[in-house]
């Protein structure tokens, strides 16, 4: 029900943020040292907040799923689990997520934003019910993955000195674009339900054609701003030591979303989980190797 694998979408670029925190001193010649258990607790936080807000989302959307060809062999509406067990689910996610932030004790920042965070994941699930741009609230909903991930492992500078948190706003603008694109591509398929059953979303409003160009655009700019995060010095954050490896994969970032685009068309959504999925898990599993042995080597 959770769809696991889903994880890719947000964690590398999470893992991201955290590689560059650990590999790049701060404008004060500061670092910040690699610790096991700051990776778990990266790595604990992104799955229970993940598993929390995707729980809440099948809770919320149980009824309209049950309604939609699609989606009706959804667990919950086929009945294949009940809806007490999702509740619970869904809570012991929530405690997992809050608790997970005590990993990034003394800083505790991740610890007071934890709920804010958490409603606003959850919030997603009802966006749809009033306005178009729900895809981009799901944007901003994953672009807190490598914003998060610097505050918890830089809280205190970042809050001396808010320059330091320009890698991981360049990220996650990036992962706002990239995942309200995709998102955009997946919810053709249900524009007809979302027009008859009175809910919001792009495909709905601009229909398929324009909603796919939006999607193009978004991704356009995605692989624009990534242009500009080796250049974030110039703007008063830290430098980053992102050469060859990081343009190749840039390049071929570029590639596959165009790619994405000539295989889904208007008159032609068969190959839409492909786009979604497979294609998106390459670029940000492609990302994360790149940028690694880029600060690395």
């Amino acid at each position: 029900m959770i769809r696991f694998s889903h994880t890719v979408f947000a964690l590398p670029f999470a893992l991201m943020a955290a590689g560059m925190v650990w590999t790049v001193p701060t404008r004060q010649g500061d670092t910040v040292s690699f610790h096991w258990r700051r990776l778990l607790g990266i790595l604990v936080c992104m799955v229970c907040a993940r598993s929390a807000a995707m729980a809440f989302n099948r809770l919320v959307d149980r009824d309209l799923d049950r309604e939609n060809p699609r989606t009706r062999q959804r667990h919950l509406p086929a009945g294949t689990v009940s809806l007490a067990s999702v509740i619970w689910f869904t809570v012991l996610a929530s405690i997992g997520f809050v608790a997970g932030t005590l990993f990034f004790l003394p800083n505790q920042l991740p610890l007071w934003l934890s709920l804010p965070v958490l409603a606003f994941l959850m919030a997603y699930s009802y966006t749809k019910r009033f306005t178009a741009l729900a895809h981009f609230w799901l944007g901003f909903a994953l672009m807190l993955a490598p914003i998060s991930t610097w505050i918890a492992l830089r809280g205190q500078v970042v809050l001396q000195d808010a320059g330091d948190l320009w890698p991981a706003g360049v990220l996650g603008i990036a992962v706002l674009l990239w995942v309200a694109g995709f998102d955009m591509i997946y919810a053709c398929q249900d524009v007809a339900f979302d027009t008859n059953a009175r809910l919001h979303s792009l495909p709905a409003r601009l229909g398929v054609a324009g909603a796919l160009r939006l999607a193009a655009l978004c991704h356009l700019a995605m692989i624009g701003v990534l242009a500009c995060l080796p250049m974030v010095h110039y703007f008063g954050g830290p430098p980053l030591r992102l050469g060859w490896i990081y343009a190749s994969s840039l390049f071929g970032a570029g590639l596959l979303l165009a790619y994405e685009h000539t295989i889904v068309r208007p008159d032609d959504l068969s190959r839409v989980n492909i786009a979604f999925f497979n294609m998106n898990a390459i670029i940000s599993i492609g990302l994360l190797i790149a940028i690694t042995l880029d600060l690395l080597i």
